[in-house]
């Protein structure tokens, strides 16, 4: 098992962003239970003991757990000046080495907190430590529904290139969804010793 030497809080100018504990299970599930219809036409159908502490707790270890083996770097979002409340998520997930180095990601963020540049800061702040030279990541995929501005803004201020639409590609809010498949790449991506220089090019 590869174990992650990724930080586990990342601080902003407005953000704390904390890979957590199950002690935040109430926060995280009054996170989603108040922003459950603002999600809904961007999330996948959701059961009802999602929005349960219980559930959250759980899912808040098995985000620990996948942590530390490096499979996956799910942050929750807090106010610098209320760091009890949880306001959004940043998750970098699906976590593939070998010859990707990418993953997947997603993120969310309170009702009352948008149009504030909140999530702009926080992905700046994941974003960067996903590039370090700790984590080192090559690519960072996102994949957003074409009606979805504000999330489309988001991506592209960060610097995400389009590279493409794929048809029907979630099922959410009741119908198969196209979604704009979005990625950035790391300049600074540092190759692994191990790997193999390009051999030369052979002439003809």
């Amino acid at each position: 098992m590869l174990l992650s030497a990724a930080k586990t809080i990342l601080t902003t100018p407005r953000l704390l962003l904390t890979a957590g504990d199950p002690a935040l299970a109430d926060a995280v599930a009054e996170f989603y239970q108040r922003n459950r219809a603002h999600f809904a036409p961007w999330d996948p159908p959701t059961p009802e003991v999602f929005f349960t502490a219980e559930a959250q707790a759980a899912r808040i270890q098995e985000g620990l757990s996948a942590f530390s083996a490096g499979q996956g770097f799910r942050y929750w979002v807090l106010p610098r000046e209320a760091p009890t409340q949880v306001i959004g998520s940043v998750n970098f997930n699906q976590v593939a080495r070998g010859a990707f180095h990418s993953c997947m990601l997603g993120y969310a963020l309170d009702e009352a907190s948008q149009g504030s540049g909140l999530m702009h800061e926080a992905l700046q702040a994941g974003l960067a430590e996903m590039f370090s030279a700790r984590v080192n990541l090559h690519r960072v995929q996102a994949a957003v529904r074409p009606e979805n501005k504000p999330s489309l803004s988001v991506l592209a201020r960060l610097g995400f290139e389009v590279e493409g639409l794929s048809r029907d590609y979630l099922f959410i809010d009741g119908a198969w969804r196209d979604h704009f498949v979005h990625a950035l790449r790391n300049p600074a991506f540092q190759r692994p010793s191990d790997w193999p220089l390009a051999l030369p090019e052979s002439s003809a």
